[in-house]
Formats: C-alpha cells, sequence, structure tokens
C-alpha cells in the first residue's frame, strides 16, 4: 500500500481536529480588540498587547507544525536502514495513525503489525475522536493495552512508536509499556521512539502546550527503567527527536 503525504497535511490536521481551539481564540481576540475601546488608554494598551502575544503566539505554532509536518522530512524515515533480515515490523499509535502505510512501503518484504492502545476513557480528547474519524484504521490493526501487547517474546525487528508514547501519561504506566516492547523485541531488534520533548524550543513553539510533552531526562528514566539501552538520539528539527533503544546490552 503506497500512500503519499498531501502538502500541508500535517498543519491542516492541526487545524481540522483542533478547530474549537482556534475559533474561540479567534472570537477571544476579536471581543478584546473590539472591548479595549470602552477602556482607558492605559488598560486599552494592555489589552491590545495581550491580544497581540496571543495572536502572534497561535501564528508561531501553526508555523512551526508546518516546518516539523510537512517540511522537515519526518515522514520519510530518513534515519530508517531497512535490513533484508528485517521480518517483522510493528507499529504502535494511539488512536490517530499517519504512519502505518507509509511503514509498510518503506518495508515492502517484511510483516507489519499495527497496534493500537487507544482507550477511550483515558484519551477523552475530542482531537483524537476526530482524527479517528478522518482516518480509518489501517487494515488488521489490533486493538491493546499498554500492559499487553499480545505478541509472543522475541519477536519483533523494529518496533515504532511515533508521536504516541507521550499519551501513556502514569509514570508507571509508560515504564510497563516499555517493559513490554523489550520484551517482543528480538535480541538484534531496535525500538524507534520519536517525541516532542519538553524543552526550551518546544516552549518557544506551543507555550504552555509543551507540558503536554516530557523531557529528555524522563525519557532516559524510563528507558532505563525498562531495561532498555539508548543507542542513538537523532534530532529531526530543534523541536522533535528519535530515540533508537536496544535491549540493555547489545
Amino acid at each position: 500500500m503506497d500512500e503519499v503525504r498531501k502538502p500541508f497535511q500535517g498543519v491542516l490536521n492541526i487545524i481540522r481536529f483542533n478547530w474549537h481551539f482556534y475559533v474561540i481564540a479567534l472570537l477571544v481576540i476579536i471581543v478584546a480588540f473590539i472591548g479595549a475601546g470602552f477602556f482607558n488608554r492605559f488598560t486599552q494598551t494592555i489589552v491590545y498587547a495581550i491580544a497581540l502575544l496571543a495572536s502572534l503566539s497561535i501564528s508561531v505554532s501553526l508555523l512551526v507544525s508546518l516546518y516539523v509536518y510537512d517540511l522537515s522530512g519526518l515522514y520519510k524515515f530518513s534515519c530508517i536502514n531497512p535490513q533484508p533480515a528485517d521480518n517483522v515490523i510493528v507499529n504502535i499509535h494511539a488512536g490517530f495513525d499517519e504512519t502505518s502505510a507509509l511503514l509498510k512501503n518503506k518495508f515492502k518484504n517484511a510483516q507489519l503489525i499495527v497496534l493500537d492502545f487507544y482507550d477511550p476513557v483515558k484519551h477523552t480528547e475530542i482531537s483524537i475522536k476526530r482524527a479517528r474519524k478522518a482516518y480509518p484504521a489501517f487494515p488488521q490493526t489490533k486493538s491493546i493495552q499498554t500492559n499487553n501487547l499480545q505478541l509472543p517474546a522475541a519477536y519483533a525487528d523494529k518496533v515504532f512508536v511515533i508521536l504516541s508514547a507521550h499519551e501513556i501519561r502514569n509514570e508507571t504506566e509508560r515504564i510497563i509499556f516499555f517493559t513490554e516492547l523489550n520484551r517482543i523485541l528480538k535480541p538484534t531488534g531496535q525500538i524507534y521512539i520519536t517525541e516532542h520533548l519538553r524543552n526550551t524550543a518546544n516552549f518557544l513553539a506551543y507555550n504552555i502546550g509543551f507540558f503536554h510533552f516530557y523531557s529528555k531526562r524522563v525519557w532516559f528514566h524510563t528507558f532505563k527503567n525498562a531495561n532498555l539501552t539508548l543507542v542513538q538520539q537523532i534530532k529531526l528539527t530543534p523541536f522533535m527527536s528519535t530515540f533508537i533503544l536496544t535491549k540493555n546490552g547489545n
């Protein structure tokens, strides 16, 4: 199954799935500009400044998203080198799957297994629900729990968790999930974790939204406690990194 991403697909999806946020923000900014006229000059200046900062923040976040998701080559997977011995590829997501068809095209001769740990009780974001309606599940996608991937031990050559591991908000659950990744990985296999980081670049881009991401320290703690070794960190952009992991000692 070949798939080509459409121009500006990433940033347009962000607007499409979070349109309520942008509508509310736009209305607040408009009301602020109109309402400022009823205050004295000093207060007007403060209201105008806040409205301009809000407008700037939204614009910057969309421009950064355009760069990250549409212009940076994120979905070309250039850091991945398929090997003849790659027989089983596992892709794990949290309800929104833009990558399985792309990975299937990358690993044409391998079996691709797609797992979805989306839980409507835990993952209540309206954006995910809209995304699931817009993007049908990849064929034969299996619903799983983070503590049980329903695959045999030492089964996968490569495991991908792209922009979804941060949805596991509980630390203990996250370590159990990564321990499961370790369990299903072959001794010579690799795990690819792609994530935004809670760092200065993402704060400047997404403001308080960067709290939805985790710092490198948190990820390293998770890897260590799941008995995984970080063999490489690829900084795709200042805003996003891919961590390549192996079983401890490999």
